[in-house]
């Protein structure tokens, strides 16, 4: 009888012709951001209940879900995957997802390279360890993990075009932009459906300040990556609100946010692009209404944390506009207590400076929230997210900076921004109103 094997030529073991075929269409699920790549584990499990690859899969697609709940959920696929035989590929899955689902972030990405050194071309590998690198702020490996497979892809292997995808995006975070769009761009066209690609584009044109091209973008290939079968969709949403705030218009953000993003459901990945639109169109002068109180109450299964800080820190956004004061102390609570992994160590580290730095900023101590957030920046990028979520936080503390009324950082700080993207609208009324406290100083 002929070896099972996946799309890419790995063995499969414990797999039936048809559990593999119910195993490819997940992967591609995972790949593209479409359908529900779990019931497809499912259906091949129920086919072939010792198929480890299935159970690793089914025990990846839940922890990066970075929720509570999920973990738990990864964590008995990963008892039924140690349960089956192994080969030395899964079994090196197996290690990896065991550092994840303790909050051992750096240890698992490190552990899932060494499964892509020696198998390039298992795209599950590629694309949770990928995942892993952007869950934890890591640009290089965003970057590099990809660079060192891609070159082993031959053309007209299955799922070339997602690796492209996950290389545009790594070459993004690194501020390699021009790659990034050419490859970005090459990686949609060969598959329309991935929506990582189309993201990698997005996040060029809003870090190059290139706002009306970003709406382009997004509502050109909307029928792509806005329909119901887009796990993605909220995200690429975000996307087009951003660029509408960045051409001033923040109006049409207001209109994103509550005909695409609000009331998505109690996800975090989703709920966190919420905090951080409502925070920056809050920020900018729009009147919330009752949204935030809304957004808190959707927030509300995740109390008093996630288990990854990230998201954490996004629900606090919402305690502090909703003026939840107990909730909010119960996630630093928990924060602040937080010990024996490396997701802990950013909650203490990280997390909480974070929180209380745009708690300060909402209450008006613009002093305190500079303090905090001057320095909380530049060790962000060990605690997640991209370049341009974590934007809010040079935001907030320009916003503080002018508000409190010290011109010269809020000066030196538009400059900064100015630097970056020099045409942004947003940016030269950050200057404007700084260069005016500086006018109104006395000599």
């Amino acid at each position: 009888m002929p070896e099972i094997t996946d799309a890419q030529g790995h063995a499969l073991s414990g797999a039936t012709p048809a559990a593999a075929g119910a195993f490819d269409a997940a992967v591609e699920a995972f790949n593209t951001f479409r359908g529900d790549p779990i019931a497809l584990l499912d259906q091949a499990l129920a086919e072939a209940p010792g198929f480890a690859m299935a159970h690793l899969t089914k025990a990846h697609l839940f922890a990066l879900t970075t929720e509570v709940d999920a973990t738990r959920a990864a964590e008995e696929a990963l008892a039924a995957a140690r349960g089956c035989t192994l080969s030395a590929r899964e079994a090196g899955h197996a290690a990896a997802l065991g550092h994840l689902v303790a909050g051992n972030w750096t240890a698992a990405a490190t552990a899932l390279d060494r499964v892509s050194m020696d198998h390039p071309h298992d795209i599950v590998a590629l694309q949770s360890g990928h995942n892993m690198d952007f869950f934890r702020g890591d640009a290089r490996g965003l970057r590099d993990r990809i660079a060192r497979a891609l070159p082993a892809w031959p053309e007209e292997m299955p799922g070339r075009s997602i690796v492209l995808g996950m290389y545009a995006f790594g070459l993004e975070e690194a501020g390699d932009y021009a790659r990034a769009e050419a490859v970005g761009r090459e990686a949609v066209a060969r598959d329309p459906r991935d929506s990582w690609a189309h993201h990698a584009v997005a996040h060029v044109l809003e870090m190059e300040g290139r706002a009306e091209e970003g709406v382009a973008w997004m509502e050109d290939r909307a029928a792509q990556w806005a329909d119901e079968a887009s796990f993605f969709k909220v995200h690429n949403w975000w996307h087009k609100a951003l660029c509408h705030l960045e051409l001033g218009d923040p109006a049409a953000a207001l209109a994103v946010y509550d005909g695409e993003i609000a009331g998505q459901g109690a996800l975090a990945l989703n709920l966190l692009d919420a905090s951080a639109l409502l925070w920056r169109l809050t920020l900018s002068g729009t009147d919330p209404g009752d949204r935030w109180e809304v957004l808190a109450r959707a927030w509300e299964p995740h109390l008093p944390t996630t288990g990854y800080p990230f998201n954490d820190w996004h629900a606090a956004m919402a305690w502090i506009a909703a003026g939840r004061r107990s909730e909010l102390e119960a996630t630093l609570a928990a924060l602040k207590s937080a010990e024996g992994s490396e997701a802990a160590l950013w909650a203490r580290e990280t997390g909480v400076a974070l929180i209380e730095g745009f708690d300060a900023a909402w209450r008006g101590d613009y002093g305190r929230a500079v303090d905090l957030l001057h320095p909380a920046r530049a060790i962000a990028g060990s605690f997640g997210g991209s370049h341009a979520q974590r934007d809010v936080i040079d935001w907030t503390l320009t916003e503080a900076a002018i508000r409190g009324g010290f011109s010269g950082a809020a000066t030196a700080l538009s400059r900064e921004r100015l630097a970056l993207r020099p045409h942004s609208p947003v940016n030269l009324a950050f200057l404007a109103r700084a260069e005016a406290l500086g006018a109104g100083a006395p000599g």
